[in-house]
């Protein structure tokens, strides 16, 4: 079971790192494991849009002001390519999400500095993985998935393939279904296959290309108000318990004074604009975190790759 996941996890890796060969180059002669100082961020293609830019601009300026080092982003096409690239050196610091930040830790001993929070407040920093269907489909519970079409997101998203995958197996316990099971076609499922990002997911669903997918809540919550789809154009059929929002995690090699700076800049950043722009929510703010808040995550990769 773990190497079908590791598989998928290296196919997407070996993927995302021959189409971002010429970053790479760039920060093997700029990552601040080279003397330079310089300090290397690493964003997902959403974070990295242009539109994005000045956020993470001003983000990236009042940083370097503190540490003393040139801030450059690194954009990789999945955090399987962010785990490989701290794995080399070649990244300092990135905001991973739950399960990859869990790779990272294994893999290159990175270190959570700040996880999200709506409004700084930790008792609200955790999320759900929603189950959702199109809102006028047959599909009422668990019970109805056998048979159906669904698209998870990738192989190293906590609520988008984690999670569920767990959900499902904790279901049909009784049937001694593993995680192949759920992602091979016609085991279970009539077709299983991953859309990418939460986003092409939901707007497979609400097409009619697949019939069930699964989403972070927060994300759901974010395409609804930006008005990306209809509030009654998808229905949730299942709801998971509370997963640890992403943490922003830095390469463990880094020397303790400068971690030590960074998680002091990120508690006490308070840019709405960064927050919005970037991790796409206003409300959102840094809050304390250490590894002891993902240990739960740690064991359920354990209990469904292993």
């Amino acid at each position: 079971m773990n190497r079908f996941f590791r598989r998928m996890a290296l196919f997407a890796a070996a993927g995302a790192m021959a189409m971002s060969m010429s970053t790479m180059t760039a920060c093997d002669s700029a990552s601040s494991n080279d003397g330079k100082g310089t300090f290397t961020i690493a964003y997902l293609p959403d974070e990295a849009s242009e539109t994005k830019a000045n956020a993470r601009k001003g983000f990236g300026d009042e940083l370097s002001a503190l540490i003393g080092m040139k801030v450059q982003e690194f954009s990789a096409a999945d955090y399987s390519a962010i785990v490989e690239a701290m794995r080399a050196g070649h990244v300092d610091m990135a905001y991973f999400g739950p399960l990859s930040f869990c790779q990272a830790y294994e893999r290159s001993q990175a270190e959570p500095i700040g996880m999200a929070a709506m409004h700084g407040n930790k008792e609200a920093a955790f999320y759900q993985s929603h189950f959702i269907v199109k809102s006028d489909s047959d599909i009422q519970s668990l019970a109805d998935f056998e048979g159906r079409t669904i698209a998870f997101v990738d192989p190293s998203s906590t609520s988008g393939n984690l999670v569920p995958t767990y959900e499902l197996m904790k279901a049909f316990a009784d049937r001694n279904f593993g995680p192949d099971d759920f992602h091979t076609n016609g085991k279970f499922f009539s077709a299983a296959s991953y859309s990418g990002k939460h986003q092409a997911g939901l707007q497979a669903v609400v097409k009619g290309d697949v019939d069930i997918v699964p989403i972070a809540s927060s994300t759901l919550a974010n395409e609804i108000i930006a008005g990306e789809v209809a509030a009654d154009a998808v229905r949730i059929v299942h709801t998971s318990f509370d997963v640890p929002n992403s943490p922003m995690a830095v390469r463990g090699g880094l020397p303790q004074d400068i971690k030590d700076k960074i998680r002091t800049f990120l508690l006490s950043y308070d840019n709405a604009d960064y927050f919005e722009g970037v991790l796409g929510n206003k409300d959102f703010r840094f809050v304390h975190c250490t590894i002891d808040d993902y240990k739960s995550i740690i064991e359920l990769d354990k209990m469904v790759n292993n």
